[in-house]
């Protein structure tokens, strides 16, 4: 029916199926050998959960000549990413506690089965506009047991700003080389969970977990406690505060599960005094007009009471946006079905990761009655993709007929530009080839852990 995003690895659609009564959301890769796609699809066929899309189908699409491409259909859920909901709902207490709830039993039905989110974040978050609810998004950087690895770097995917203070403790602790994979669990989807809740409340984020920026202090030291997001909102009551702070304690151990903390939240919201119901911003504030300026970039609005700058930790793919909430009009910015105008992820979202969301980027304003292959031809993209040879400390490619540019290693090919499909990326007039290294690593990992990246 038509495009609504696309980036450097898939575009999304919004279709009917076959019997054209029900609307899907239809996600193509444009990568024929992107193997992300059939273990997202096998996690969500594993997740029976309403807060979770559902999804329709699954499998690969053949284009008039060249590889197939895979493909999933989910339920369309249309509505806007839950910092740009609350932007404009301004939601009490008692409705952050029921969405966190809602959000809680989502990672609940994902960790039951075996699987881990790992990219739990407000831009993978849509609150639907005919009634509020809330749905966990975007499985694409997910991971379940038994799931064959597709990348050797240290960490999984995952967006930098919302990763637990014990992964980069773990990697840091690495004596010299390269260090092994981190393992992360059900507690990093936690934590990112309290870092959403936390940016939701008091619009911006807790202290950084990076150890390399300085308020990183905070999480590494002996005794370490976690914010509280009531310092910086006194509107924010005290029992929702304490259960953020348990999703952000630096001790993973003490976050307990989903479950305890859907449980707690919503006999919270069921419980609360007259106070929970009290708009977490003022009457008339805008998050993005009344707030200070910070490197040039404006901040949401956030009580008196502060401690610690803002931060903003650029990732390592291209900016995401959730794609299933667009309502894209020829010639003019694009903005949320509900919200403000749209701006980059990367400025407002704490980066991105380098493969799950940068299946997305900034959606597609056309004239045109978008096709599959306006979602094929697409130019070179910003970065390389997952496991593509790089160049070396010099900058030169391992053999000869590698041409090193923006970070990767492409073979050039010989054809029109206009001839440049399937496989193939544009750049500067001519056709490339992502190059890949001639071994690859394993491809399995042990069926007890979900480690895997």
């Amino acid at each position: 029916m038509e495009l609504r995003g696309k980036g450097a690895y898939g575009a999304v659609y919004r279709a009917r199926d076959a019997t054209g009564t029900n609307t899907v959301a239809l996600k193509l890769a444009l990568h024929a050998r992107d193997e992300r796609f059939a273990r997202e699809a096998e996690l969500l066929s594993r997740i029976h959960h309403p807060a979770v899309p559902r999804l329709r189908a699954s499998g690969l699409w053949q284009p008039g000549n060249g590889p197939p491409h895979p493909y999933l259909a989910m339920d369309w859920v249309e509505g806007a990413p839950l910092y740009e909901w609350a932007s404009e709902h301004r939601p009490s207490s008692r409705q952050v506690m029921s969405l966190l709830a809602r959000l809680a039993r989502a990672l609940e039905a994902t960790h039951a089965a075996g699987g881990l989110h790992r990219d739990v974040k407000g831009h993978n978050v849509l609150v639907r506009e005919s009634d509020g609810l809330t749905f966990l998004m975007d499985f694409g950087s997910s991971h379940y047991v038994g799931a064959a690895t597709q990348t050797s770097s240290p960490f999984p995917p995952g967006t930098p700003a919302y990763r637990s203070p014990e992964a980069w403790r773990f990697v840091a602790a690495a004596d010299g080389g390269s260090p092994p994979p981190y393992a992360p669990g059900p507690a990093d989807d936690l934590f990112a969970l309290g870092v959403t809740a936390y940016r939701l409340i008091t619009g911006r984020y807790p202290p950084a977990t990076h150890p390399e920026v300085a308020e990183s202090r905070y999480w590494h030291t002996e005794g370490a406690r976690a914010p509280a997001a009531s310092d910086d909102n006194v509107r924010c009551v005290p029992e929702l505060s304490q259960w953020v702070s348990r999703m952000l304690a630096p001790d993973a151990r003490r976050r307990g599960t989903a479950r305890e903390l859907a449980e707690a939240l919503e006999h919270l919201a069921a419980r609360s005094g007259k106070e929970a119901d009290l708009p977490l911003s003022p009457e008339g504030a805008s998050r993005a007009d009344e707030a200070p300026p910070w490197n040039g970039r404006s901040i949401p609005y956030r009580a008196r009471r502060t401690r610690w700058p803002w931060v903003a930790i650029i990732g390592l793919g291209g900016p995401l946006v959730v794609s299933l909430g667009w309502r894209p009009r020829a010639g003019a910015a694009v903005e949320f079905a509900r919200g403000p105008p749209l701006v980059s992820a990367e400025a407002t979202d704490g980066g991105t990761i380098a493969v799950g969301d940068s299946v997305f980027a900034a959606p597609v304003a056309t004239t045109q009655t978008p096709s599959a292959w306006s979602a094929i031809s697409l130019d070179l993209p910003p970065r390389p993709f997952p496991g593509q040879t790089r160049p070396d400390s010099s900058g030169r490619c391992p053999r000869k007929v590698h041409v090193p540019i923006q970070g990767g290693c492409w073979v050039k090919l010989a054809v029109d530009p206009k001839d440049c499909a399937e496989d193939g990326y544009v750049y500067k007039g001519d056709c490339y080839l992502p190059a890949y290294p001639s071994t690859r690593p394993a491809t399995s990992s042990p069926a007890h852990c979900p480690v895997s990246h």
